[in-house]
């Protein structure tokens, strides 16, 4: 059983920057960070590989959003510039053994409580 804990998120005015923080009880090779809005699916954000230090990004935050991973903490971070209020979501961490970053939720077996990141314009 693997733990996801996060921290991070809150309320920022649009074209402000936030943090978000995942603590993994046991290392998975990848880790990624969704979101899900008020009565929409839940949506890629990012994802990280340990193994080769891969990345890769929805195009609606490529450029704005950057996440690191620190393989020594089992940690990744999301760290969120130039946020929009379309933005705002309830953002998971979730973890997956395997070598493909998906960017379908199913593909990841473990995920975190959720932290809300609010954008206001």
């Amino acid at each position: 059983q693997v733990q996801l804990v996060e921290s991070g998120g809150g309320l920022v005015q649009a074209g402000g920057s936030l943090r978000l923080s995942c603590a993994a009880s046991q290392r998975r090779n990848i880790m990624g960070w969704f979101r899900q809005a008020p009565g929409k699916e839940r949506e890629f954000v990012a994802a990280a590989r340990w193994s080769d230090s891969s990345t890769r990004y929805a195009d609606s935050v490529k450029g704005r959003f950057t996440i690191s991973r620190d393989n020594a903490k089992n940690t990744v971070t999301l760290q969120m510039n130039s946020l929009k209020p379309e933005d705002t979501a309830v953002y998971y961490c979730a973890a997956d053994p395997s070598w493909v970053m998906a960017v379908t939720p199913a593909a990841y077996d473990y995920w975190g409580q959720g932290a809300q990141v609010t954008v206001s314009s």
